[in-house]
């Protein structure tokens, strides 16, 4: 295959990181049939690179009857996760059963604005680079830390903290103040540490 990229690009959403094995193996035929390359990105998609325009619809068709779903503008963004508890020793929580709450909760919202993040560290040292991110969640033996306005790139950002000993109630209902709250703000691509000082912002720093 050539090193020259020349074809388009598909990025399949796994929620908490998890790959199918039936479309692992799919993926897999197709990536030798059509001659593009798979990339397990760092936010826990697959992403199939290079893919021949010609193949598209039948990569997606075929993959679909899988069940699998494909990134897209307005989609409410996968929480990225540490393996967690009980894979982990310094596991609290099992972070992919908090993912699966998080998206049966708001992985319907249509039209949801860009551009956050969500993470979810199954302890306080944060393998999942909590952070960094816009909205993260870090499990500690006396409930949830929450935070808010973290960033990477150029210019990183360490996250605010807004909550503590948080319930897993709690943590559902902070995500879906911040979610509306950047929705009510927003009219292009925003990260949240740039609404942290309005005065509308719904939690003060603790």
């Amino acid at each position: 295959m050539s090193d020259n990229f020349s074809g388009l690009s598909i990025t399949v959403l796994l929620p908490a990181g998890r790959l199918p094995l039936d479309m692992m193996k799919t993926a897999h035929e197709l990536a030798e049939k059509y001659h593009f390359s798979v990339y397990f990105s760092l936010a826990q998609n697959m992403r199939l690179i290079n893919v021949p325009e010609s193949a598209v619809e039948d990569v997606k068709k075929t993959l679909s009857a899988l069940g699998a779903n494909f990134k897209s503008p307005g989609k409410f963004p996968l929480p990225r996760i540490c393996i967690g508890k009980p894979y982990c020793n310094l596991g609290v929580v099992d972070t992919e059963q908090l993912s699966q709450k998080i998206l049966a909760r708001f992985g319907e919202l249509k039209n949801v604005k860009a551009k956050f993040k969500i993470s979810i560290a199954g302890c306080t040292i944060g393998c999942s680079w909590p952070q960094n991110t816009d909205i993260a969640i870090m499990a500690t033996r006396r409930g949830y830390t929450i935070c808010a306005g973290g960033k990477g790139g150029v210019v990183p950002r360490v996250a605010r903290r807004i909550k503590r000993r948080a319930t897993e109630a709690e943590v559902l209902d902070t995500i879906a103040a911040l979610v509306d709250f950047h929705d009510r703000k927003t009219k292009t691509k925003q990260r949240i540490y740039q609404l942290l000082d309005d005065p509308e912002f719904p939690f003060p720093a603790i």
